[in-house]
């Protein structure tokens, strides 16, 4: 039936579930969770220069990116058909929700927490933990991640990278990612 094909081929493979199941926590495990807490204990110094709303700031920087975060995960299986991983990235190229946006949602939302947890906890060693993964992200995304997308998905991604930025949002949603948002939906 091709009612019945066509539903098969919008389903994700078995690995893209399984391996962002198994590979997103122990990212967000090592990078997100134990680099904080190894730098600072998780201990609570006074807020900085005595400034208690750092506390409420940084309690943000941490929840806020979590919707956006686990967004990503579903968006890499269910529309990309693969993984965060880039040993087994997606097949597909995704541009609907948070990546209408911007281009390295999920970088975005790992750098807020970790900011987040280094305001929240007055911790300057989080901090600057938060700017050494910031650059790292930085230089895999341009020296390794654009150069693959670019050979992968050819056009179609030079034209995504003109309406969506790198790493500043967007106030308003690219056109084309929600289009492809709504054809999706959809079941084009």
């Amino acid at each position: 039936m091709p009612g019945n094909a066509r539903r098969e081929a919008e389903r994700p493979p078995w690995f893209a579930v399984i391996g962002t199941i198994t590979l997103a926590p122990l990212f967000a495990g090592s990078v997100i969770v134990l680099g904080p807490y190894l730098l600072s204990g998780w201990k609570l110094d006074a807020p900085f220069f005595g400034w208690a709303p750092s506390r409420w700031i940084g309690g943000a920087l941490v929840i806020v990116p979590i919707p956006p975060l686990l967004d990503f995960l579903v968006r890499f299986v269910r529309e990309g058909h693969g993984t965060p991983a880039p040993f087994a990235p997606p097949r597909r190229l995704v541009v609907g929700g948070p990546f209408r946006y911007v281009r390295n949602p999920a970088y975005l939302c790992a750098v807020s927490i970790i900011l987040g947890q280094g305001l929240f906890l007055t911790s300057t060693s989080v901090l600057v933990y938060a700017a050494v993964v910031a650059l790292a992200f930085h230089l895999f995304v341009v020296l390794y991640e654009e150069p693959t997308l670019r050979e992968t998905f050819g056009t179609e991604y030079m034209a995504y990278c003109r309406e969506v930025p790198r790493w500043i949002p967007r106030l308003t949603p690219a056109i084309r990612g929600h289009a492809q948002d709504q054809g999706a939906r959809q079941g084009r």
